[in-house]
């Protein structure tokens, strides 16, 4: 057990130490019944690359809570792959996630509020949402990788969010044709979308195809700074950083 008197950076600095050469699905496995993290879930947008972790999800322990965050803009396919996937990997414990009518009431009543401030669309759709659903959890699952670039770059299996908060990534250190082999190994399904050039899939208005050698997010929110939804920026909250500030 990890010393109590450590701070939520110590704690992940120490855990990043005791799994540092473990692979990806040990990571999960262990991480799933590991003390030092408590109680645990995943978070799946079920995008282009989402199949991968819920697959050793079903497989490890098909019983850990996924939180899909339906933001109610989201591709019409992204719903029926979600649907698709959670039947075919009988995933027991899904819960969809939403603001609720009031909040769109509130903040987005025409549903346009992504044209000209997206920072407050994903706020109010996303980051506020999984923050609620969160709540009961000391740590959660992601599916980020170093090789998507950006903030990304110098993940780790471990990251601190504050408050108390810790994400597990367990394919930080994983590389595009990782991701490539494991689905063909698995015979798992593709989200319709990766066939039309969507390399990275969020809600429809602000998704777009991305070309041969471009980044894989680039078509997410093109055209402007932004490059993160929110949920993953430093305890939940929209912070710019690096060369974005």
């Amino acid at each position: 057990m990890l010393d109590s008197t450590l701070s939520l950076e110590e704690r992940a600095a120490a855990l990043n130490h005791r799994y540092r050469h473990h692979a990806a699905t040990e990571v999960l496995r262990r991480a799933l019944t590991d003390p030092d993290l408590g109680n645990v879930a995943l978070v799946s947008s079920f995008g282009s690359e989402s199949v991968v972790l819920l697959h050793m999800i079903a497989t490890v322990s098909p019983g850990t809570p996924v939180l899909f965050i339906d933001t109610q803009m989201l591709f019409p396919e992204t719903l029926a792959y979600q649907a698709e996937v959670a039947e075919k990997l009988r995933l027991t414990d899904l819960r969809i996630i939403r603001a609720s009518e009031a909040e769109i009431a509130r903040h987005d009543p025409d549903g346009d509020l992504h044209q000209y401030d997206t920072d407050a669309c994903c706020d109010f759709r996303k980051t506020v949402p999984l923050e609620r659903a969160l709540s009961g959890f000391d740590a959660w699952i992601t599916g980020r990788k170093r090789f998507q670039g950006g903030q990304r770059t110098a993940l780790q299996f471990f990251e601190p969010e504050q408050p108390a908060r810790l994400r597990i990534n367990p394919l930080a250190h994983w590389r595009p044709e990782d991701v490539r082999d494991y689905m063909d190994e698995n015979n798992l399904p593709r989200h319709p979308l990766v066939a039309k050039g969507y390399a990275s899939i969020g809600c429809a208005p602000c998704t777009s195809p991305v070309k041969p050698g471009e980044d894989p997010r680039a078509g997410r929110w093109r055209g402007s700074k932004k490059t993160e939804c929110g949920i993953h920026f430093i305890g939940g909250k929209m912070v710019r950083v690096g060369a974005e500030a």
